[in-house]
């Protein structure tokens, strides 16, 4: 087997179909269900007899069962909310026959509703590219909540051309909702590590990440939205030091 396709959801039954009709070029696609109590189980087992079901604290641990259970000798790793357009699929074939690297980077188109926001994303809020297309033994998940650290082994290969759909909010009441949920994940990654960090430090860091991404990720040329999602992702540290200090749950 060469190729699984790999996706991990929480109660995903809105968006779960939509992706996994997308995924139907892989030799297998693997569903990990951490503790689902709507309808993505049965939206699963539409497309795929191979499920994970389990109940996970932190996000790194799911990911790892997930690819633990896999089959294949690459692994394409997505989220629920994004899609595997038909011409990445063909070049992700073409690139798994041929390639001596162990992983390569996947683009990403990132849509606000109907709106496709290219520029402005990263600093935890957001990705324009990430490790998708992998050998299984060059990927690991760190021990964290949201964001959870990334080990690489092997060799970075050329990204590829085409790019992942990714549907990541409705609106800008989504936007800041996943805000809200992150920073909450990330005060409790920050208890747990027993050092919530700095006030100060973290107070500097707003204006380097709203450097990052406004100017250096070219977030202005995406008007109110790049201005947006660079002050959230400046301000991510800093809401989660607050929450890690200030909230007991």
């Amino acid at each position: 087997m060469k190729l699984s396709a790999l996706v991990v959801v929480h109660n995903e039954e809105a968006r779960l179909q939509a992706c996994l009709e997308k995924l139907g070029f892989a030799d297998e696609i693997v569903v990990v269900l951490d503790k689902c109590t709507d309808g993505s189980k049965a939206i699963a087992q539409r497309f795929t007899d191979r499920l994970v079901e389990g109940s996970w604290e932190l996000e790194g641990p799911r990911r790892n069962a997930g690819i633990e259970f896999c089959r294949g000798a690459w692994i394409l790793e997505v989220d629920a909310d994004e899609h595997i357009p038909p011409e990445l699929a063909t070049e992700i074939h073409q690139v798994i026959e041929r390639t001596a690297f162990a992983f390569h980077i996947l683009l990403v188109d990132n849509w606000i509703g109907d709106r496709l926001v290219r520029h402005g994303w990263g600093a935890s809020f957001g990705k324009a590219a990430y490790a998708g297309l992998f050998r299984k033994d060059a990927k690991r998940w760190g021990n964290e909540r949201v964001h959870p650290k990334l080990t690489l082994i092997g060799a970075k290969g050329p990204a590829l051309t085409h790019r992942v759909q990714h549907y990541v909010d409705r609106n800008i009441s989504d936007m800041i909702r996943r805000f809200d949920a992150y920073t909450t994940a990330r005060a409790k990654d920050l208890r747990d590590s027993g050092n919530a960090g700095s006030g100060l430090n973290n107070v500097r860091r707003i204006f380097s990440r709203f450097w990052r991404c406004y100017v250096r990720a070219k977030g202005w040329r995406e008007g109110g939205h790049g201005f947006l999602i660079s002050l959230l992702a400046a301000l991510y540290p800093f809401v989660s030091y607050l929450k890690a200090k200030h909230e007991k749950e």
